[in-house]
């Protein structure tokens, strides 16, 4: 009857049974295979080990005392094997001291057998840990199961949730890019009809004045004695001084005129509504519209000069890409570029920034079929920890309030997903970052 388990066949397992007393062999020898059991014998430990090593028993059968290694030490060199370190082994053993079944346990055995065997008890033990083990090593791989289940399980949520996050970066870039262009162009074409009215009449009043100035010239001329009211009028009013200064008033308001159009055409270059397909585009006139409207935060302050702007660009050819978006890209990193600055700032003199000045250098050249920007600062840097997670969504560094933590993960987005590019960051601590922008020429 203890055998009768349709789900548990002996026949299925190997015993190494090591005894150096023949006679014990062949009566344990002799009930195990009753049972159906295959059954390997060695006389000796050393034999026993390199059995064991060949066969792969399920369960060892170990007698203590024997020649040589005793099985003590047997079932030690066991157990400092890897390979053959999970086999079970019961000690079959005349000693019966706590002594000696204690040191049993302590070298690994897992049962005690007590000589001469018993054969109910022989084979009730011998079942008993193949079960145990058979059910250990079922529980084992149902764990290594369960394990791969959780990992493959784990990887999908993680695949779900760059998904979710890409998504989320796609909609707020739009949505973002949709209200800024829409903002810009808007702005931009408020300001470009008033602009043409006053270049043009501008213009205009120059002639006027000449003409004025040319009949003031005559009247004079052929009136060298005017009455003295005209005389005293003429210099209430200081006429030399109005004849010298206001062809420069109106040409300085030319200037101003000419500045707001370029603010204008620079709003117009940064907002262009991308194309569902990519089109030919000068990088340098995006950068160059980028820093225009950022000119207010690169120019010099109270508590600190300007901020430099070197610009070293090579020879670029057109690019084929989303202009408005990478326009955006130039935004934000220039914006943190700026931001890092006025950080460094904070607590130095307008006299110590000036002997180490702020500086934002963008440089650009054509490598292969790439085009490089590079845009530098020389602020305060990061440390390798925080530049490893600058690209993670919603992972900022600046105070609650003051950054989303999306621009940088956003760019990323841009240049390496819809461009097939590539956008890397190294900084170093006290020297500053650079952010390397990599972009196929397309078609």
């Amino acid at each position: 009857m203890l055998f009768n388990d349709n789900r548990f066949n002996l026949e299925n397992y190997t015993i190494l049974l090591v005894d150096d007393n023949p006679t014990n062999l062949a009566v344990a020898v002799e009930h195990l295979e009753e049972c159906g059991l295959n059954v390997l014998v060695s006389q000796d430990g050393e034999s026993a080990l390199t059995r064991a090593k060949f066969a792969r028993p399920h369960l060892i059968l170990l007698d203590v005392l024997m020649p040589g290694i005793d099985g003590f030490e047997t079932c030690q060199r066991l157990k400092a094997d890897r390979e053959l370190q999970e086999i079970p082994v019961i000690f079959m053993t005349a000693l019966s001291s706590p002594d000696d079944k204690i040191r049993g346990f302590e070298v690994g055995g897992i049962d005690y057998i007590t000589k001469p065997i018993e054969q109910r008890e022989l084979l009730a033990r011998v079942a008993t840990h193949l079960k145990i083990h058979a059910l250990a090593q079922s529980l084992e791989i149902q764990n290594q199961l369960l394990k791969e289940k959780v990992n493959e399980r784990t990887q999908e949520l993680e695949e779900s949730l760059q998904k979710l996050q890409k998504s989320q970066l796609q909609l707020v870039q739009s949505e973002k890019m949709s209200s800024l262009g829409q903002l810009m162009s808007g702005v931009a074409h408020e300001i470009n009809n008033p602009i043409g009215f006053i270049k043009g009449n501008l213009s205009h009043s120059a002639g006027y004045l000449e003409d004025i100035f040319g009949y003031l010239e005559l009247y004079e001329k052929h009136y060298p004695s005017p009455d003295p009211e005209i005389l005293e009028w003429a210099e209430d009013i200081d006429l030399e001084y109005l004849r010298d200064d206001l062809p420069k008033a109106i040409n300085s308001m030319k200037d101003g005129a000419d500045r707001l159009q370029e603010i204008s055409q620079a709003l117009r270059t940064f907002s262009r509504a991308d194309t569902t397909e990519q089109i030919g585009f000068d990088l340098h006139q995006g950068l160059d519209s980028t820093l225009l409207i950022l000119k207010h935060r690169l120019k010099a302050r109270e508590t600190h000069p300007a901020i430099e702007t070197i610009k070293n660009y090579g020879k670029l050819p057109e690019i084929y890409c989303f202009p408005g978006q990478l326009n955006q890209v130039f935004m934000n990193i220039l914006s943190n570029a700026i931001d890092a600055l006025e950080e460094k700032n904070v607590g130095r003199s307008f006299a110590q920034i000036q002997a180490d000045p702020n500086r934002i250098a963008i440089a650009t050249e054509l490598t292969g079929q790439q085009a490089i920007v590079r845009i530098r600062d020389n602020a305060a840097g990061m440390s390798e920890e925080v530049r490893q997670h600058i690209f993670d969504t919603h992972f900022t560094t600046k105070a609650v309030g003051k950054g989303t933590g999306l621009g940088l993960a956003i760019a990323k987005q841009i240049v390496e997903e819809k461009h097939e590019g590539t956008l890397t960051c190294t900084s170093k601590v006290g020297e500053g970052t650079e952010f390397a922008i990599a972009l196929p020429m397309g078609e």
